[in-house]
């Protein structure tokens, strides 16, 4: 098999960002914004403004991977925009939480979606199988993973194109107001509001999933940036849309606090029999965001593996998949399920990740002084400097609102980045050449 027939082209690339991105989020954050929110118009705007986030992101992360075009993402950017100890420190947190945790979480909002028409699902088991049997999947052959991520992607976009079209007919049953009205403009400016796009910009965490494998995709200073624009675009579509449909056909009473608002929402649109079906294809929409998941994650161990002596281990490799990685990062998830809430699961895993991103994307204004590398010619972030600032902006009123109504997640995820820290500089003498 030639190099070439071993890359993942375009499609592939942008599959695995919608994959990472359409997942646990929108299926189960409504519920908890419309705690303090009843304004539809506001509701709504929360995802708009997560979906611009999410595409300036896209369109940084587009330059600085096509500069520096081989897979591990944040801790190959950090590493050399900055220092190799926080690219490090990037790279240990997706060791240990970056990656493992969503996989748990999606895992476990898929047992909830499961246990909604099965109530005597053991959930933890039933997440544990889930994440086993994937993980083995993709640690026995890379086409394989490949090919299945491909099609349940196909499939999951379909699903929800489908579910949008049947709630645009069907009986509008939701009590939310979508005008932009008094009330909507003092949601949008309350805290409430703050607090639940915190949420929502998890819910499209996942649209630099491509750039964790730039080494692996063909031509990427080319397909990269096409591939992170084109599947954050699709997605914000999407769930601006998907979101939508929640609160026309189902009463706000009905979804506040509620993990499973698709399958309310499902049964509103298609009757209690049909909604159970879909809420069981719901379900399975989430084994395309596990699976994304799992395929990208060890790349990030691997290529700490190959810089680092004591985490060599991670670069081994069985055929054309980092089959030990995989599995190391799966044992993690599954630590996860047994031991944490789908709450705690989310909560804990926010800060750091804005923290890295926060890095990577005002390493665009360093790379750019420093002209590194020399003589670049590739894609250039369109409208610069105003969509990383936009972007830093508002990342930065995000990690505040972490440390002031999260400190307790927030502390332990800088305590994550400072056992980082020390195993760097005790290892620091080890690093491999």
């Amino acid at each position: 098999m030639s190099d070439k027939n071993k890359k993942i082209g375009l499609f592939t690339a942008t599959s695995l960002i919608i994959a990472n991105m359409i997942g646990t989020g929108v299926f189960t954050s409504l519920g908890f914004q419309v705690l303090g929110i009843s304004s539809g118009f506001a509701l709504v705007f929360l995802w708009v403004v997560g979906g611009v986030v999410a595409l300036c992101g896209a369109l940084i992360y587009g330059e600085i991977g096509s500069r520096f075009p081989e897979s591990g993402g944040e801790y190959n950017y950090l590493s050399k925009i900055y220092h190799p100890a926080l690219g490090f420190l990037s790279g240990w947190v997706s060791i240990t939480v970056g990656f493992s945790a969503p996989v748990a979480a999606a895992s476990m909002a898929m047992s909830k979606y499961v246990a909604y028409i099965f109530p005597e699902l053991p959930k933890p088991i039933f997440a544990a199988g889930i994440v086993t049997l994937i993980s083995i999947m993709h640690g026995i052959h890379f086409g394989l993973g490949k090919n299945f991520q491909n099609i349940f992607t196909t499939l999951k976009i379909a699903i929800i194109v489908v579910f949008i079209l049947a709630g645009l007919f069907a009986k509008s049953e939701g009590d939310v107001s979508f005008a932009l009205n008094a009330d909507a403009s003092q949601s949008i400016f309350s805290s409430a509001f703050a607090i639940s796009l915190y949420f929502v910009g998890y819910s499209y965490s996942g649209w630099n999933a491509a750039a964790y494998m730039a080494g692996e995709i063909q031509n990427p200073q080319k397909n990269l940036p096409k591939a992170l624009f084109i599947g954050t675009g699709i997605v914000a579509i999407l769930y601006v849309s998907l979101n939508y449909i929640f609160l026309k056909v189902a009463p706000i009473s009905e979804l506040k606090g509620q993990l499973e608002v698709g399958a309310i929402a499902a049964t509103h649109i298609f009757g209690k029999a049909n909604g159970n079906i879909m809420s069981i294809i719901i379900a399975l929409l989430l084994v395309s965001s596990i699976s994304a998941m799992i395929m990208v994650g060890p790349r990030v161990s691997e290529a700490m593996g190959k810089n680092y002596r004591i985490l060599s281990f991670l670069s081994k490799r069985k055929g054309d998949t980092p089959m030990l990685a995989i599995f190391i990062q799966s044992a993690i998830s599954l630590l996860f399920i047994f031991t944490a809430t789908f709450d705690q699961v989310i909560t804990y895993i926010g800060f750091t990740l804005n923290l890295f991103l926060f890095m990577t994307v005002l390493g665009v204004f360093v790379t750019r002084y420093k002209n590194n590398p020399p003589n670049y010619t590739g894609y250039k972030t369109l409208l610069y400097p105003i969509v990383p600032v936009l972007f830093l902006l508002i990342e930065t009123w995000v990690l505040i609102y972490g440390l002031i109504y999260k400190p307790i997640e927030s502390q332990a995820g800088l305590a994550t980045v400072l056992s980082g820290l020390i195993i760097y500089y005790i290892n620091k003498s080890k690093k491999t050449t």
